[in-house]
């Protein structure tokens, strides 16, 4: 007996010299992935685009039809499908999680490459410095921003506004000291500062204030809850600031 033909969806995307819609192509590719035959039908120019708006009564395209029936643009073939479909506004670790992995990865990359090993004593500094160094990159992209959300809880901000924005390359710059192994004496009095302000600030607003609040660590549009991961980066990064001094006096 001979297999069923795949059932046929007709997709309309914008595909102009000067736009080619990534949620066409995502949709183009949901649907092959369903096991769907796709009529692909291209909108070339802003005045067939407008037509196609006009004729169907829709607002945006790409707009998908399977069985005749109008499903919708990319979110709503994902819950046709019964795919998840990410809120916006969700709070997410995702960003934070990614970053201290990342700063694993390198860290023991550098202990391999320095020492042959993946435990080599300065494993910890450097997984904290590159760790700075990539929550420090994070705010650079938009320090208005972030300096915006910092203002919602960290106490010196509050009282000294462009701290805001000193902050970003305080700790991206002690971060690459530290990284280093140079300039300890600036470096970790500066992340003691700043670490030792981060966690009092955050104690204050979420243990103590019961504020519900979005953090600032990974720049000023996360959705990253302000609250433990917030309190254990700054006291990471003071704790090590305060190592680095005794181990320098050692």
């Amino acid at each position: 007996m001979p297999d069923a033909a795949p059932a046929t969806a007709r997709l309309y995307r914008m595909v102009m010299p000067d736009h080619l819609c990534p949620w066409g192509l995502k949709s183009r590719h949901l649907l092959r992935r369903q096991g769907y035959k796709v009529e692909d039908h291209p909108l070339t120019s802003r005045a067939e685009t407008e037509e196609f708006q006009r004729r169907e009564g829709v607002k945006t395209t790409p707009q998908t039809y399977i069985d005749g029936e109008r499903i919708g643009g990319y979110e709503d073939l994902r819950r046709f499908f019964g795919k998840p479909v990410a809120d916006p506004d969700a709070t997410s670790y995702r960003p934070v999680v990614a970053i201290f992995a990342v700063a694993l990865l390198v860290a023991l990359a550098l202990a391999w490459v320095a020492e042959g090993s993946l435990l080599a004593p300065r494993l910890p500094e450097w997984f904290v410095a590159t760790a700075m160094v990539l929550l420090g990159l994070q705010k650079l992209q938009d320090v208005d921003s972030f300096a915006t959300m910092f203002l919602n809880y960290d106490l010196l901000a509050q009282r000294w506004v462009p701290y805001g924005h000193v902050y970003p390359f305080a700790e991206t710059g002690a971060g690459v000291l530290m990284l280093a192994g140079v300039l300890t004496w600036i470096a970790a009095p500066v992340a003691l500062f700043i670490g030792t302000v981060g966690a009092v600030s955050v104690l204050k607003a979420v243990y103590v204030d019961r504020r519900e609040l979005k953090c600032a660590c990974v720049g000023g549009s996360s959705n990253v809850p302000l609250g433990f991961v917030s309190l254990t980066e700054n006291l990471g990064m003071a704790g090590m600031a305060v190592w680095m001094m005794a181990k320098s006096f050692m």
